[in-house]
């Protein structure tokens, strides 16, 4: 499986949104994901054989750096490419010179939360009802990693 992590702009949008919400019960609006679109937002994505099937937003404000959403489309999780995209993460963060990276994830994505913690990321904080759920809301763990 070749893949090649390149930037995304607001001309990636639909693509990048139709990922979106193949991969969230409760995604993002497309206003919520345009806005994170440029500025001080730094958007990658991933392509597997020419095809875009995954991407992350981080929020760079000046030594931190916040992953706001990393996503893989459905068809493709189980395949390392979170981990392709976390790698570039944090390559992006130590290039700009980044002190500590932070993150929110939900309580019960056990598989995430254990990618997290193999990149060094450590628990920091519990949010209480972060997170709309099927059935009322779900916690939020908020993670850290010093750079």
């Amino acid at each position: 499986m070749i893949h090649k992590i390149s930037t995304f702009d607001k001309q990636d949008a639909e693509q990048i949104y139709a990922i979106e919400t193949a991969s969230n019960p409760f995604p993002w609006t497309k206003k919520t994901l345009l806005s994170c679109i440029g500025g001080r937002y730094i958007t990658k994505q991933v392509s597997v054989d020419g095809s875009v099937v995954g991407f992350y937003v981080g929020d760079l404000v000046i030594d931190e750096f916040t992953l706001m959403e990393i996503c893989v489309h459905p068809d493709f999780q189980g395949k390392g490419l979170g981990q392709v995209l976390m790698n570039d993460f944090i390559a992006t963060a130590r290039a700009k010179n980044v002190v500590t990276c932070h993150l929110e994830v939900r309580a019960k994505n056990i598989a995430a939360q254990m990618m997290y913690m193999k990149n060094g990321f450590i628990q920091v904080h519990r949010r209480t009802g972060y997170y709309p759920a099927a059935i009322g809301y779900e916690d939020a763990l908020v993670m850290t990693l010093s750079l």
